[in-house]
């Protein structure tokens, strides 16, 4: 494998020290990363779509450097997958599931010019740790490694469906992004980094962001453009 991930660190809850660890999930963590799923997305949430053992492996199968986790006292508290895209800024408009390949990565471009988010999930009991901008900084990370012009990943809205009768979408991220409103997604991303590009129509089956979400992109500090 190409580019491991393997970073050791410590994390403070409270005035106590963690010892967490960030690394590429493996075969061995397919059960964990589907009870992560299961735990992030109960119940109504359908089971059939949480992760599945065929999409893990297709993800250690086509870009195994983009499967991600992290560890905290050596128990799995999340993890990120991602995937190369050939990215056209003339073209932004697309879905998850068209970009994905609903969630198999078999889309993924070797030759791509940027790196797509396709998924991130902690487990509930550890998000004040900030697992998830941990995560998110690890693909920064690898996307100065590999060379890429940019993190791209579609944020979802889920604090938009309160709003929609007197918003629109792109009306709801202007009043985010002016900080009138916290979207818990939303929010979260433009504190990691991330900027928005524009509205996404239809990206995801998402009720409570009435299918709609938001292009956000990290671009490569050292990379002329």
């Amino acid at each position: 494998m190409r580019n491991v991930i393997h970073s050791e660190f410590f994390l403070y809850d409270a005035d106590i020290p963690i010892c967490c660890t960030v690394r590429n999930y493996q075969e061995k963590d397919f059960k964990e990363l589907i009870a992560i799923q299961s735990e992030c997305f109960p119940a109504p949430f359908p089971e059939e779509l949480w992760w599945n053992v065929e999409q893990l492996s297709s993800h250690l199968a086509h870009f195994p450097e983009g499967a991600i986790c992290v560890e905290v006292s050596g128990e799995l508290a999340g993890s990120l997958t991602c995937l190369r895209v050939s990215y056209d800024s003339k073209t932004p408009i697309h879905t998850w599931e068209d970009i994905t390949n609903n969630g198999y990565i078999s889309t993924h471009d070797e030759q791509g010019n940027a790196l797509y988010v396709v998924d991130i999930s902690i487990r509930p009991k550890f998000r004040k740790l900030g697992l998830g901008k941990v995560l998110m900084q690890s693909t920064y990370y690898l996307v100065i490694e590999l060379g890429l012009d940019r993190l791209l990943g579609g944020g979802r809205m889920p604090g938009y469906k309160k709003y929609a009768k007197d918003l629109t979408a792109d009306a709801y991220l202007k009043e985010v992004m002016s900080g009138h409103i916290k979207d818990p997604v939303i929010s979260f991303l433009l504190r990691c980094g991330r900027m928005p590009v524009t509205v996404l129509p239809n990206y995801l089956e998402d009720e409570d962001s009435l299918n709609y979400a938001v292009l956000m992109e990290w671009n490569n500090p050292f990379q002329q453009n």
